[in-house]
């Protein structure tokens, strides 16, 4: 029986009121798998069963690492009824990194699944720990070891009196991407995870649908919190479906054949949508198209029809910033984005800026429900307070004490406050690097002068001890298909116009375009695809000298 200090999980009402309607959709190929309700329920009560014959600790930490499943669903549902801690992990991780956090994070049982290289990863897999392997799924790895999926489930009586956590008792561990440095273990309290129900309630940013009609796409990593509070607990708590995205390469189809009423997406699948449409339809050609009235309907719906968004009524960004300029271009095709700011230590809630809020550009917009903000008046940094906030890093009380100072949580963003509340993020203390000349680089306001160059797919200002800033760029599908010399020559003169504007030690002195493309695989992004300034550093700062000194502004990489 839930009491007010204890997590009143709405998943069960949903459990009994849509027993037999669709809830976890699979695709394989053309076909899509259904779960209803009732079998995700039955599915996780026996696993949690089977979860508490194992004679594990209390409140053990049980880790999940698999890409984005129906049976990452389940898990997590019969972790959380067994009464245990979910530790979710990057499905990508090395040996050697995982092998560090499932260590320090006291990991005493791993649930492991769809991972394309399990017999590198499993090298780091601490010997006694059991594991329990989902069912395999083509083109992704075997994973022998352990209690398989069905065998291991199908023993078992369903849990008739799931565990019921108090507020304060610790929900989830989730491990940071590690943009700035190691990830650390962001302990949340099911207090957290509570209060961002009240997000939907009093705002309700996402169009949810009270009686269930909701339709959820999940493909960002369900151990990132946005994706979790966005996708995974919204549709637990005001029901729907779930479908899941069978591989990057099957992404598009996946996304059309769902046609979600939720969308929630980070910049970079945004820049990758725009280019898709440039590529056949050039900028010019469609200003033109859209000043004609029917014209203009037709392609909008079809644009929105083939990216998978005509019945999206919430169309979502975040998890890294977003241009004004790209939003604004969506805005004229029809497809309104609200951006949303926040991070892993606060549960994913600071800001929202609904589509409808014009005139801030470059805002992530105002305070959610229940969230305090403030600046910092000699760091500008942006502290943020309210019930999202975790309750510490694991195992790292000095850090934590460095993060949460009187409840204010130290965002390590920078930014500032306007007349009205909204917020405007200039970048990361962290980011911020120093020029030979001892002048201060802000990389992110610089990369917003680059922004709308339709020929850049990344963008990233660098140049550490240089004596001034260099500009590092990934060409996009339109860049690539464009000679280089035509690049070059546009480039030149942008750059003359952009440094026309900037103080002497801000310009940009070379813009070089590089020969790989940043993604997971090569460490230079993480898996929602913010950059690793630091990786990015690593892998080209032995040529940052050679480019700066170079007479030529534009450079092509080897």
């Amino acid at each position: 029986m839930n009491t007010p200090e204890t997590f009143d999980f709405k998943f069960y009402e949903w459990e009994e009121k849509l027993k037999d309607k669709p809830f976890l959709k699979q695709p394989f190929g053309d076909v899509w798998e259904v779960y209803t309700w009732g079998e995700v329920g039955q599915y996780a009560r026996k696993l949690a069963t089977g979860l508490k014959s194992l004679g594990l600790r209390e409140n053990a930490h049980i880790g999940l690492v698999s890409k984005n499943c129906r049976e990452w669903i389940i898990a997590d549902l019969a972790i959380m009824m067994a009464g245990y801690i979910s530790v979710p992990f990057f499905p990508n991780l090395t040996s050697k990194e995982i092998n560090t956090l499932l260590t320090f994070g006291d990991v005493d049982l791993l649930i492991a699944g769809k991972v394309e290289d399990w017999e590198e990863q499993k090298q780091g897999v601490p010997e006694g720990i059991p594991i329990i392997a989902f069912p395999n799924y083509s083109g992704h790895s075997k994973i022998t070891e352990g209690h398989q999926w069905f065998d291991f489930i199908n023993q078992f009586e369903p849990l008739q009196t799931p565990h019921v956590p108090k507020l304060s008792d610790v929900w989830t561990i989730i491990f940071t991407s590690g943009t700035t440095g190691n990830p650390k273990g962001v302990v949340l309290d099911y207090l957290a995870n509570s209060r961002t129900e009240l997000i939907t309630l009093k705002s309700n940013e996402l169009q949810i649908d009270f009686n269930g009609n909701n339709s959820f796409f999940s493909y960002l990593p369900l151990n990132h919190i946005a994706e979790r509070v966005v996708v995974e607990f919204t549709a637990f708590r005001f029901g729907g479906t779930m479908s899941f995205a069978e591989s990057m390469d099957t992404f598009a189809k996946n996304l059309q054949d769902t046609q979600p009423t939720v969308f929630f997406a980070v910049p970079r699948i945004w820049t990758k949508f725009q280019m898709g449409i440039l590529s056949k339809v050039p900028q010019e050609k469609l200003t033109k198209l859209l000043k004609i009235p029917v014209l203009s309907w037709v392609l909008k719906n079809k644009f929105k029809k083939t990216l998978g968004l005509s019945k999206a009524r919430a169309i979502v960004s975040g998890a890294a910033p977003l241009q004004e300029s790209l939003r604004a271009w969506y805005r004229k095709i029809g497809i309104l984005i609200t951006n949303g700011y926040g991070m892993t230590e606060n549960c994913a809630i600071t800001t929202h800026l609904e589509p409808y809020m014009m005139g801030k550009a470059g805002s992530v917009g105002i305070a959610q429900p229940e969230v305090e903000l403030k600046i910092d008046s000699e760091t500008s940094e942006i502290l943020m307070r309210g019930p999202f906030v975790m309750k510490e890093y694991y195992k790292q009380p000095e850090l934590t004490a460095e993060v949460i100072k009187d409840g204010w949580l130290h965002t390590g963003d920078q930014g500032h406050l306007d007349e009205e509340g909204f917020l405007f993020i200039t970048g990361r203390v962290k980011d911020i690097f120093k020029t030979s000349k001892g002048k201060y680089i802000e990389p992110l306001v610089l990369e917003s002068y680059f922004a709308d160059i339709i020929d850049f797919e990344q963008i990233c200002v660098a140049g550490l001890g240089l004596p001034q800033p260099i500009l590092l760029a990934v060409l996009s599908e339109v860049g690539l298909a464009k000679p280089q010399e035509e690049i070059k020559a546009y480039l030149k003169g942008f750059l003359e116009k952009v440094n026309s504007q900037l103080a002497g030690y801000k310009k940009i002195s070379t813009i070089i375009i590089v020969k790989d493309t940043w993604t997971v695989e090569n460490r230079l992004t993480t898996p929602t695809l913010k950059i690793k300034r630091n990786n990015v550093d690593k892998m080209y700062e032995g040529n940052y000298s050679n480019w700066h000194q170079d007479e030529a502004n534009v450079i092509f990489e080897g």
